[in-house]
């Protein structure tokens, strides 16, 4: 994160004290407290609503582990989650803030071609994501019914679809990369 930010830094603004706060901005805020967002609600959310004892809904059930006793109740924490997070955020990382800035010139432009290669990017990021999130929670036996946790990926694979159709991703989000550095 700090050689990317420094890089976007570098490409986007002209003063040192605007790619030092850029820097910041990404490792602090874009890194550490989004993971910290993320970790929370997955936290009260995955906890709650895939954790043990949650009747209605159906399909499999798993089996306690072997060195759990009946009577002992685990628990989700947030230690778990927050590295869970940080472990699904490397690839956004490469595809958003390394592979976008190297491709951006391509994909800042108002062609077809830059709108599809653009959206893909985005779309192969927030999936990677969702699936990185499911294999973290998925390898823990005590929750349920986490094949729910990759559902993201239908609602951004229509999004993206949608998109085709006109809105470019990257040019809508790409300046809020760089918010905070001027």
């Amino acid at each position: 994160m700090l050689l990317t930010g420094l890089a976007w830094g570098v490409a986007t603004t002209y003063s040192a004290a605007g790619i030092v706060r850029l820097t910041f901005i990404y490792v602090f805020v874009h890194f550490l407290a989004i993971s910290l967002l993320v970790a929370t609600a997955a936290f009260f959310l995955v906890g709650r609503l895939l954790g043990p004892g949650i009747a209605g809904l159906p399909g499999r059930r798993r089996q306690q582990g072997l060195f759990i006793q009946a009577e002992e109740r685990e628990q989700l924490e947030f230690g778990y989650c927050f590295d869970v997070a940080i472990r699904a955020f490397f690839p956004v990382w490469v595809l958003l803030y390394v592979v976008q800035f190297i491709l951006w010139p391509l994909i800042s432009r108002d062609y077809w071609i830059s709108l599809f290669f653009g959206n893909t990017l985005y779309l192969a990021a927030f999936g990677y994501y969702s699936v990185i999130s499911f294999l973290g929670y998925n390898a823990l036996p005590f929750l349920h019914h986490t094949q729910f946790l990759l559902s993201p990926i239908l609602v951004c694979a229509i999004l993206w679809f949608a998109s085709l159709f006109g809105f470019n991703i990257p040019q809508h989000i790409g300046p809020v990369f760089v918010i905070g550095a001027r």
